[in-house]
């Protein structure tokens, strides 16, 4: 199935994990891919994997403007076309008690989770962006997350700005998100390292989720198979919502 034949895809932190399983999935219907990262030896390989006829990366911070700014002449100059962009990359260099969390770090997450996504938005839309929008929040926005407090509350922020992009953007580019529970990335590794049977014995589906999890979901809300669907997000969470109060 073709369902993004001749389409071009921006991922931003697509050089592992979800951002890559995204593109990987992308580029499997049918898409060129552009996908962004901080190291460009881990977007040199991820490349490799996708075929360098169908992806390019481009090294840089999610948070800063030059960067944006290179990604987006790359795009115009050798595709002179974005049908679609993915809000992936994310960070959260500090875990703990929301109370504990140092204020510099709290503003780093906002930026980078928050501030950001926006930012890529409106210069994707700037450069021409036509179809839709994903944007990637996490169940930690929806429930207490113990250790990654501060983390849940940006992904609630992106939550929120999922729905208040879609209004703006309508009718023309749709925008949705997903919030994932625990996937076995190397960024959540701390969460389940060491005692995974014990986590994923919390889930419903007795499993914790894997990037291909999450690259499904996002390939559908991307897609005109979603047509119809804008400012919503989907929890993709193994049934860990499903948890009985009392």
């Amino acid at each position: 199935m073709q369902r993004f034949e001749s389409s071009v895809a921006l991922i931003t932190g697509g050089s592992r994990g979800i951002g890559l399983a995204i593109a990987r999935r992308l580029v499997d219907e049918g898409a060129d891919v552009v996908i962004t990262g901080r190291s460009q030896e881990s977007l040199d390989a991820a490349v490799a994997e996708l075929g360098a006829a169908r992806a390019t990366g481009i090294a840089g911070k999610a948070d800063d403007s030059e960067h944006r700014a290179a990604v987006f002449a790359h795009i115009v100059e050798h595709h002179g076309r974005l049908d679609h962009l993915v809000n992936n990359a994310g960070i959260n260099p500090a875990y703990g008690p929301a109370l504990e969390i140092e204020a510099s770090a709290i503003r780093k997450i906002l930026e980078v989770n928050v501030i950001a996504a926006l930012e890529w938005t409106r210069d994707a839309v700037a450069a021409g962006l036509s179809r839709s929008i994903v944007n990637l929040s996490s169940i930690s926005a929806v429930a207490a997350a113990p250790g990654i407090a501060f983390y849940g509350v940006s992904k609630a922020a992106l939550m929120n700005l999922t729905i208040q992009l879609a209004h703006e953007l309508a009718p023309g580019i749709r925008v949705n998100a997903v919030a994932p529970a625990v996937v076995k990335t190397a960024f959540a590794r701390a969460l389940y390292e060491g005692r995974e049977a014990e986590v994923a014995a919390e889930y419903p589906l007795r499993r914790l989720g894997v990037p291909d999890d999450v690259a499904g979901p996002v390939a559908f809300l991307l897609s005109d198979d979603a047509a119809w669907i804008t400012g919503q997000t989907i929890l993709i969470d193994g049934g860990a919502s499903l948890r009985p109060i009392g």
